[in-house]
Parts: C-alpha cells; structure tokens; sequence
C-alpha cells in the first residue's frame, strides 16, 4: 500500500507538530538497541537528519521509496548504513534504528487523535519498510567494499620486499601462497628492482607451508622476468615437504640458485659482489 499524496501531508504535519517528542522517543528505543555503542549526541544527529529528510519526502508527496522525491531521503540513510558499517555495527543494528520510527509514530498517532487514520500508518510502515531494505542492502554493500580494501591492504602487507645490503632485496613469505599473492609478490619484486637498481633479489620461503604447480611456476616467472631486468634471483628456505613437492612435480628450477636459508642466500649474494664479512676475514687471518 503506497503512500498517497493526501495521507504524506497529513503524517508530515504530524511528524513536524511533534518533532522534538517524536525524535526523543525515537532515540530512546534506538539507543536501548545499541547498548550504548554510539554517542547519545551522535545518535540524535542521525535520528534528526533521518526525521528531518522524511518529513520533506512526505511533504513532497514521496509514495515509493525509489520515486524521484526519495533522492535526499535515500542519500540520508545511505550515510547512516555506511557509516554504521564503518563503526562495525551489524545490518540488524542499522534496520532497527530505521524500523523504530514505528513504534513512535504509533504512539504519537494513538494520543493525537487527529486526521491521522490507520490507514495513513500502514501506508507509512510499508514506506518505512522499505527504508529499512534500502538500509540493509546499502550496508551489507559497505560492509562487502569494507573488506574489499581491507583484504587488499592485508595482502600488500603480506608481500614486504626489503633491502638486506646495498643492491640486495629480498621477499621474505609467510603463510599461504596462492595464484593472487605469488601475482602480487612479482609485481612488487620488479618495481622494487627497478627503484633501488638491485642486482639481486631473494625470495625466502621458509613461511610457506606448500607449493602447487601454479604457485612454483609463477616463482619461475618472476626469476626469469627479474633476470630480463638485469637481475638475479636466489629460492631459500625451501622446505623439505615442498622440495618432495617440488620433485613429484616434475619442476625445474634449471640454474636458479637456492639456498637453504635466508642467511645462507645473503652470504651467497655477498661473495658474488666481493663482500668481505667478518667470519671470511677471521679464517683468512688464522
């Protein structure tokens, strides 16, 4: 039952007429809700704006939700979906704060004994309820964006490229390497190369606990696309579960060096470059 023209001028004069008691009702069955999880001061700022932006709507003859006067109505509670979905509310949360104008519409409908029929409040709970669908559907969106830019922040964090020594970088891997990461590994690993002018590059293994044909040939890409930029790359910490892996799969890592360690991949880059350490200088001195 959609909202008529004669029966949205009838419910915004109501809902202005009792403006102040209808949005302190409204924000105390809200923040009964919440628990106390927002700000009273934040909380009546959204419940004002929402009062405030469904009195025009109604003014203005708004029927359906998705007609042309529900654009600042529909701006508003898409705010308050975001921004609940920021603060890590839940979708049940966000509805409720909508849903409750109801309860207070009612209230107020029973006492003012006005023009205001039953009719006039289910056609308003039918709007209501799809303020709070429009509410769900604009959270749930948020929320799935949230966790878009979170995972990819995860998975940047998760590919470190360092500098060990001057000239030499290195990957050091922890946890699961799949398609999507070993992608991302490479795409930092050569734009690393290319801003410091390393010759040498290690990709250190030791915390990643298996290796798939996918995975091991995106490593073989990367060494080789390293190598078409001048530089070369040392495999360490290969395990022994995933050299048996490795093996079983037939792949070869032809002439690419592996190490297995970290340390002993540095060592290894540090005598290609003529680097004395300490331990070389010691057993050259006894």
């Amino acid at each position: 039952m959609a909202l008529s023209a004669e029966q949205g001028g009838r419910l915004a004069e109501l809902l202005s007429r009792h403006a102040d008691r209808l949005t302190n009702r409204w924000i105390e069955i809200v923040a009964s809700s919440l628990r106390g999880r927002l700000s009273r001061a934040e909380l009546a700022r959204q419940v004002q704006e929402l009062h405030r932006a469904v009195v025009d709507a109604a003014r203005q003859g708004l029927g359906d939700l998705a007609d042309e006067h529900g654009g600042e109505l529909r701006a508003v509670l898409a705010e308050v979906s975001t921004t609940r979905a920021r603060q890590g509310f839940s979708a049940t949360e966000t509805a409720i704060s909508v849903f409750a104008i109801k309860d207070a519409v009612l209230e107020l409908m029973e006492e003012d004994q006005g023009e205001a029929t039953l009719r006039d409040f289910v056609a308003f709970s039918a709007l209501v309820d799809q303020m709070g669908l429009f509410t769900f559907e604009t959270f749930v969106r948020a929320r799935e964006s949230l966790i878009a830019d979170q995972a990819e922040q995860l998975l940047e964090l998760s590919t470190p490229v360092v500098k060990l020594w001057e000239g030499v970088v290195a990957v050091p891997l922890v946890g699961t390497l799949d398609s999507a990461r070993a992608q991302v590994v490479m795409e930092r690993l050569l734009q690393t190369l290319v801003d410091t002018g390393s010759p040498y590059a290690i990709i250190d293994i030791t915390g990643v606990p298996a290796v798939d044909t996918q995975v091991a040939q995106h490593i073989l890409k990367t060494v080789v696309a390293a190598r078409l930029m001048g530089a070369d790359c040392i495999i360490s910490g290969i395990r022994p579960q995933i050299a048996q892996t490795i093996v079983a799969l037939g792949i070869e890592f032809g002439d690419i060096a592996t190490k297995a360690s970290l340390a002993d991949a540095l060592r290894h880059v540090l005598r290609l470059t003529g680097v004395e350490t300490a331990s070389r200088r010691t057993r050259r001195e006894a």
